[in-house]
């Protein structure tokens, strides 16, 4: 495909995905697409990779996520990349990227099958990581009407999909059960250099926030 015809389509994507989630509330709006694409290129300066198909699969990811729209068969991404008229075998590259990107529970296997597909996904863990990263966890904790903290409810270690998308914890719990495990799950060195940062001020953040809980319920 000529660079020119790329340009086109990437325009055309980034205005359809901007209309879809300009007023998103759960912290998946369009802020974080597009922290997520820009994260994304970035690594990929350093990794390499078709930038075609990561900026795509960046833009996209979050079109038919399971959070967002349920267990809805239809794919979405699917339809508006027919529609521009990209080719079957791109198309396959990024829908195949868009499935390997979510997370699925901290005890299930979910190796990504291509290096645009680790950047992709490096780049939307990192998203979830640091000071934006607790800002869209209590978004989504508050999007979903989930607890705070509840001292009696303890994290989990799912080692099924299905049982971690229905997980309904408080959203401390979130931080054991997936972000502060994302560190050490990244799969490109550009992005693990640029996740322990944000790690390390997650630590620093829970450690306050049980500071702060336990002087205000201590006996």
């Amino acid at each position: 495909m000529k660079k020119d015809k790329e340009n086109e389509i990437i325009l055309m994507t980034e205005g359809f995905i901007r209309s879809v989630f300009d007023r998103e509330g759960s912290g998946h709006d369009w802020f974080h697409i597009a922290r997520v694409r820009n994260l994304a290129l970035n690594i990929s300066q350093k990794e390499g990779g078709n930038r075609f198909i990561i900026e795509m699969a960046a833009l996209l990811h979050d079109l038919d996520d399971w959070k967002l729209n349920g267990n809805n068969q239809t794919s979405r991404a699917e339809e508006w990349l027919m529609k521009l008229g990209v080719s079957s075998e791109l198309c396959l590259n990024i829908l195949q990227i868009i499935s390997d990107v979510s997370f699925k529970g901290a005890g299930v296997h979910n190796k990504v099958r291509s290096l645009e597909a680790s950047i992709v996904q490096d780049a939307d863990r990192l998203d979830a990581l640091g000071a934006i990263g607790i800002a869209r966890t209590f978004a989504y904790g508050g999007y979903k009407k989930r607890l705070i903290y509840h001292p009696d409810v303890h994290p989990e270690i799912h080692t099924d999909a299905e049982v971690y998308k229905a997980n309904n914890s408080p959203t401390i719990n979130h931080f054991y059960e997936k972000l502060l495990l994302l560190k050490d799950r990244m799969n490109t060195q550009a992005a693990r250099i640029m996740a322990i940062r944000r790690h390390e001020f997650m630590v620093r953040y829970l450690d306050e926030f049980f500071i702060e809980w336990e002087e205000t319920f201590k006996a």
